[in-house]
């Protein structure tokens, strides 16, 4: 019988670690709770993925760290740390702290010279968190006290001491939108609004999409929970088509000509009967309720279609 090294138990651990979130995230479309995180255990005992208390967390069995952590920030609230975006569209992490030197620092060092995957729990409410994984530390910017978190995507793409080419800063923000932004704007919003689509409350998670009001491909179209909505894959694409409409009171409008349509249960029930209907479903919060500016915006698109 060969006893394991520390090292295989590192490599063996992180791979358990996102295996099990894989399924127990639904392949990504759902968030985890803190509670839930409690229930990943490898050889027979409980292991913590996320430091409650801190960004980073570091376990005593290994030499480097395993996550990382951005806190759930509520509308018009602020982080204690900024996580922000670079020139070539990666994120930054900041360090803890001010000091280099610091043990949970060294800890991301020490996977970043190792070429270790983390995983990236982002806060998407209280007690809940949108997982990313795997993500790699490209690079550490000392005089900024931040490390450069690369979702998997810009290896062999992007050097320290170099400028990125326009085309791969587009490949590298369209694929980090995809792999980091999208699934934790998703996850926001399924929280706020249940999980149910806000035309008609479905409440099936395979079946809903996290729709923007503004449309992210436009200025203004934002990644915030005022400039979302639950929607369900149909209403979805009607909203997006321009077939349906929601005005900044939050009535349902269905596009006129469509209205003398017949054509079916689906057009019948699930689009014309909603016209002049209120949201069924908004969020129980207040401040996460779309926003009266970004309605009006997209109003205006709906009714110049």
């Amino acid at each position: 019988m060969t006893i394991e090294s520390a090292a295989e138990f590192d490599v063996r651990l992180r791979r358990e670690a996102m295996a099990w979130l894989t399924v127990r995230t639904n392949d990504g479309l759902d968030p985890i709770s803190t509670r839930d995180l409690l229930d990943f255990s490898i050889d027979g005992r409980r292991f913590r993925l996320m430091d409650a208390q801190r960004g980073i967390r570091k376990p005593a069995e290994l030499d480097a760290a395993l996550s990382i952590r951005t806190v759930f920030r509520s509308e018009g609230a602020t982080r204690p740390y900024e996580d922000s975006a670079g020139p070539e569209g990666l994120i930054r992490y900041k360090w803890r702290g001010d000091e280099a030197d610091h043990p949970e620092n060294r800890a991301l060092r020490a996977a970043m010279v190792a070429g270790l995957p983390l995983i990236w729990f982002f806060g998407v409410g209280p007690g809940m968190y949108q997982p990313v994984f795997p993500v790699f530390l490209l690079n550490e910017e000392q005089e900024s006290q931040q490390f450069v978190v690369d979702p998997n995507v810009a290896h062999g793409l992007v050097r320290a001491d170099s400028p990125v080419e326009d085309a791969v800063r587009r490949y590298i923000l369209r694929e980090t939108k995809q792999r980091v932004h999208q699934p934790v704007f998703r996850a926001t919003i399924m929280r706020a609004y249940g999980t149910r689509c806000a035309v008609c409350a479905l409440a099936h998670t395979q079946l809903l999409d996290a729709a923007h009001i503004i449309p992210d491909s436009l200025e203004g179209g934002i990644a915030s929970v005022r400039n979302g909505l639950a929607l369900c894959k149909i209403h979805h694409a009607a909203y997006d088509s321009n077939i349906l409409g929601i005005r900044p009171d939050l009535v349902v409008q269905i596009k006129s000509d469509l209205l003398d349509e017949v054509d079916g249960p689906m057009l019948q029930y699930g689009l014309k009967e909603r016209h002049n209907q209120r949201l069924m479903v908004l969020p129980k919060v207040r401040t996460e309720r779309p926003g009266a500016e970004f309605l009006e915006f997209r109003y205006e698109l709906f009714q110049g279609a």
